[in-house]
C-alpha cells in the first residue's frame, strides 16, 4: 500500500456563499430594510470579534458574478461552533433577504510534506520559526481589505495519472517543485489551505488573499503548467470577491463600492487584528507549497520536500503560504521590544515594558525605531553576504508590495562569521509572515529571541558620515570592555551592507541584571552622550526578545 502522509488539523471552517433577494429587498418597507442591517451588521461585526468562540477568524466579502453576492468565511476550533454560526445567522433579519447559494466545510492541515521531525518527535524537535509557521497553518488570520479567490480541488484518480498511486518521496518532489513557482509571489499572495477530505464535495478548499486581483490570476495559470496540477490537479467552481468591514454592509446593499474607507465611530467596530494583510503572503497549494505562501514560513521543514519545504496540507494539490505570515514565523522582535511587539519576555521572565521603561529611567531612549509601533524580526545567517543579500533583495521586492513594510536589510557582522537580516513592520503580524520567508534564507542558524540566555539587547544607530570610522573604532573599545563583564555571552556592531552609516549591534547576555549593569555602568553612559554628538539620529536601544 502506498504510504500516506501524516496529518495534523487546526480549525474547522466555513465558506458561506449567499445571494440577496433583490426584488424582495426593493419591495420591503425602509423600517424591514433598516432592522436587517441592523442585525446583519450586528452579527457579522460579533463574528469578527470572535464573540461566540474562544478562538477563530471571521470576514465578510463581496462576490462578483452571478454565483453569490456575499461570502461569510469564518474558522473555528470546532464544527459545533460552526453549526451555531449557521443557525443564528438565520435568527436575524437580513437572512430572510438572502438565499444560500453554496457552501464548503473543511478544516486547516498541515502533513508529513512539512517535516518528518514534527510529526515522528513532536512539535519541540523542529525550530522556533517552523513551529510559528505551523500554527499559522493550523490558526490562520484573514487579512484585512484584500481581494479573495476560493476554489475547491482534487487530486486526479484517473486511468493514467493517479496521484494515490505515486510513491510518497515521488508526490513529495512534485509538490516541491510546485513550491518553488510559489516562492515567486512570496508577499503577494496570502493562502489557506483546508482539507474537506470526507467533509465535502472535493479534496481540498483553497482561499487565496492578495491586494492585486491579478496577481491571483497570475499564480493559478503559472502553476497549471506544474506537473503537480497539469498531470494531477482537478478544480470545481472559482469565487472571487473583495473583504469588506460590517459597518459597510449599508453601502453594500445600496450598490456603493466596497470598502468605503470610511472610518469607525469607535475601534470595536473595525477588525480586531488589525492590518493583517502583511502576513500572508503567496501559498502553494496542497502537499507541497504552491503558492508563495506555501513558500515562506518553513523553518526547517523542507525535510520531504526539499526546495521550499512542505505545504501546510496533507496532500494537498497546493501547498501554502504567508503569510505568510503570518504562520509561519519566527517572530524575531518588535524593533523596540519582545516577541514581535506583543511585550514578550526575556529568558528570566523580563518584559519589554519593563526594559524599555528601566532604560528610559536612565535617560536611555528605548522606543521603537522609527519613533513609531513598528515591528521587525532578525534572523541570522552564516551564509556568503553578497549571496544572502541578493536572496534578500528577491524577497524584498514582494515585501514592498505591501503598505505595512517599512524596511528590510542585511547588516555584515565584523567580529563574527554571521550576518543580521532585519525586517521591519508596522504590524505584528506581517512581521512574523516576513519571518516565515526569511527563514528559508540560506544557512539561517538562529533568531534574535531563541538564543539561550537572556535574550538580545539590539540597539540600531544611524551614525553622520563624516564620524563613521570613530564611532566604529570607539565600539571597538566598549567591545573590550563588555568581554570583561559578569554574563556577557556576545555582542557584535553590524553594518548594513547598502549603507555603511546605518548599524545593528546585537548584544546578548545571559541575565536581564546582567546586560542592565552594563546600560547603569558610567563607560556606557559617557557613550550615549557621545554619540548624540556623532548620530544622525538618537540612538535607539530596543530589548529584542
Amino acid at each position: 500500500m502506498v504510504e500516506a502522509p501524516q496529518t495534523a488539523e487546526g480549525w474547522f471552517s466555513l465558506h458561506d456563499f449567499r445571494s440577496i433577494d433583490w426584488d424582495a429587498w426593493r419591495e420591503a418597507p425602509e423600517s424591514e430594510r433598516e432592522r436587517a442591517i441592523e442585525e446583519g451588521e450586528a452579527f457579522l461585526k460579533h463574528r469578527e470579534l470572535i464573540a461566540d468562540a474562544d478562538d477563530g477568524e471571521s470576514a465578510l466579502f463581496s462576490v462578483l458574478g452571478h454565483k453569490a453576492d456575499f461570502l461569510c468565511l469564518h474558522f473555528r476550533p470546532s464544527l459545533d461552533d460552526l453549526s451555531a454560526i449557521e443557525r443564528r445567522f438565520e435568527d436575524t433579519a437580513l437572512a430572510k433577504f438572502t438565499e444560500r447559494e453554496t457552501s464548503y466545510v473543511s478544516v486547516t492541515e498541515v502533513s508529513g510534506y512539512v517535516s518528518d521531525d514534527y510529526f515522528e518527535e513532536g512539535a519541540d524537535a523542529v525550530d522556533e520559526g517552523l513551529r510559528r509557521y505551523i500554527e499559522g497553518k493550523l490558526k490562520p488570520e484573514i487579512p484585512d481589505d484584500e481581494y479573495v479567490s476560493f476554489y475547491p480541488m482534487s487530486k486526479r484518480r484517473g486511468e493514467e495519472h493517479n496521484w494515490y498511486d505515486l510513491e510518497f518521496e515521488e508526490r513529495a518532489d512534485l509538490m516541491a517543485g510546485h513550491g518553488e513557482v510559489g516562492k515567486e509571489y512570496a508577499g503577494k499572495i496570502k493562502q489557506v489551505i483546508a482539507s474537506s477530505v470526507g467533509f465535502d464535495d472535493h479534496e481540498w478548499g483553497v482561499t487565496l488573499f492578495g491586494a492585486d486581483p491579478t496577481d491571483i490570476k497570475d499564480i493559478v495559470y503559472e502553476m497549471r503548467f506544474d506537473p503537480a496540477s497539469s498531470r494531477y490537479g482537478e478544480f470545481d467552481d472559482f469565487y472571487v470577491g473583495r473583504r469588506f468591514p460590517p459597518r459597510d454592509l449599508d453601502a453594500f446593499l445600496a450598490g456603493e463600492t466596497v470598502p468605503t474607507g470610511r472610518v469607525p465611530e469607535d475601534d470595536s467596530a473595525g477588525h480586531p487584528h488589525g492590518e493583517g494583510s502583511g502576513h500572508g503572503e503567496g501559498g502553494g497549494h496542497g502537499e507541497g507549497g504552491h503558492h508563495g505562501d506555501d513558500t515562506h514560513g518553513r523553518g526547517e521543514g523542507h525535510d520531504r520536500s526539499g526546495a521550499g519545504g512542505g505545504p501546510a496540507h496533507g496532500d494537498h494539490p497546493h501547498g501554502e503560504d504567508e503569510a505568510g505570515g503570518e504562520g509561519d514565523h519566527p517572530h524575531g522582535e518588535d524593533e523596540a521590544g519582545g516577541d514581535g511587539g506583543h511585550g514578550s519576555e526575556g529568558g528570566d521572565g523580563a518584559s519589554d515594558e519593563d526594559i524599555r521603561g528601566e532604560l528610559a529611567d536612565l535617560d536611555i531612549y528605548a522606543g521603537k525605531p522609527h519613533g513609531e509601533d513598528v515591528y521587525a524580526t532578525v534572523l541570522y545567517s552564516e551564509a556568503d553576504v553578497d549571496e544572502l543579500f541578493d536572496e534578500v533583495e528577491g524577497l524584498r521586492g514582494n515585501f514592498d508590495h505591501y503598505g505595512t513594510h517599512v524596511k528590510t536589510a542585511v547588516y555584515e557582522g565584523r567580529h563574527t562569521d554571521r550576518a543580521a537580516v532585519v525586517s521591519i513592520w508596522d504590524t505584528a503580524s506581517a512581521a512574523e509572515t516576513a519571518g516565515g520567508f526569511l527563514s528559508e534564507l540560506p544557512d539561517i542558524v538562529a533568531r534574535a529571541g531563541e538564543e539561550s540566555g537572556f535574550g538580545t539587547m539590539g540597539m540600531f544607530y544611524t551614525v553622520k558620515p563624516d564620524y563613521q570610522t570613530e564611532f566604529v573604532e570607539t565600539f571597538d573599545d566598549v567591545g573590550d570592555l563588555l568581554g570583561e563583564m559578569d554574563g556577557h555571552v556576545e555582542t557584535d556592531l553590524m553594518v548594513n551592507v547598502e549603507d555603511e552609516n546605518d548599524m545593528f549591534i546585537a548584544s546578548q547576555w545571559n541575565a536581564k541584571e546582567d546586560a542592565m549593569a552594563f546600560f547603569r555602568s558610567d563607560e556606557f553612559s559617557e557613550t550615549v552622550q557621545w554619540g548624540r554628538d556623532v548620530l544622525a539620529d538618537r540612538p535607539r536601544h530596543v530589548f529584542l526578545a
